[in-house]
């Protein structure tokens, strides 16, 4: 630290020069009121209390969620990965896309698999999984929260979402997109050969999934 006293000019040299780190010429003044709480809807479920299974791909019923927001953050997808298969099932929100408007599409889309591989669901903290309880009690799926800024815990859905941006670039307004478009870039996605997945495609995999947990049901 250096102190200088600034005299004549050098007082209002030293006023008008940006010295902190941050480029501004004096520090923001810290609230004394208390600090959030933060997302309640994530106590008791955080991503380190998950199965342990879950982080190895090799059982099956394990999946990634997630919104891909539209222009003007006014409309979106909801993007669902299946962790062993990288199968992705589409939805399109044309609207709103709080929890209220999620949480019964979430469940429509869930609840349409079987229920073998309903295990559990990843997914940010988003508030739009504020009510998460009743997605759990209408499928019987375990919702689990990552840590904050940590896109990589669940990398399954982050690299289908840049896939899907081939088909809906950012921009996109999802209220001028139809479901037969989404179901379209759904079909597409799954019927493309992964090397991760031997050159396989998901669609593939995930038959095969489904099989086996027929013959293990």
């Amino acid at each position: 630290a250096l102190y200088m006293q600034g005299r004549g000019t050098l007082r209002q040299e030293l006023a008008k020069e940006k010295a902190l780190r941050s480029g501004r010429t004096s520090r923001v003044p810290q609230s004394r009121l208390p600090k959030a709480r933060g997302q309640t809807w994530v106590q008791g479920c955080h991503i380190s209390t998950r199965p342990p299974e879950v982080a190895d791909r090799a059982v099956p019923g394990h999946w990634e969620g997630d919104l891909v927001v539209g222009t003007k953050n006014q409309s979106a997808i909801i993007t669902l990965v299946e962790r062993t298969s990288r199968l992705v099932i589409l939805r399109r929100l044309p609207g709103k896309h709080d929890t209220t408007s999620v949480m019964p599409l979430l469940a429509e889309m869930i609840g349409s698999l079987p229920e073998v591989i309903r295990k559990t669901l990843t997914w940010d903290q988003g508030p739009e999984m504020a009510s998460h309880p009743e997605l759990t009690l209408a499928t019987n799926i375990q919702v689990f929260f990552c840590d904050p800024h940590s896109p990589w815990q669940r990398g399954s859905n982050e690299n289908t979402n840049g896939l899907l941006r081939d088909f809906f670039p950012k921009g996109t307004d999802f209220r001028k997109v139809t479901d037969e478009q989404v179901a379209e870039a759904e079909r597409l996605l799954n019927k493309r050969p992964r090397q991760t997945l031997g050159w396989r495609t998901p669609a593939e995999v995930f038959q095969q999934v489904l099989a086996d947990s027929a013959l293990t049901a």
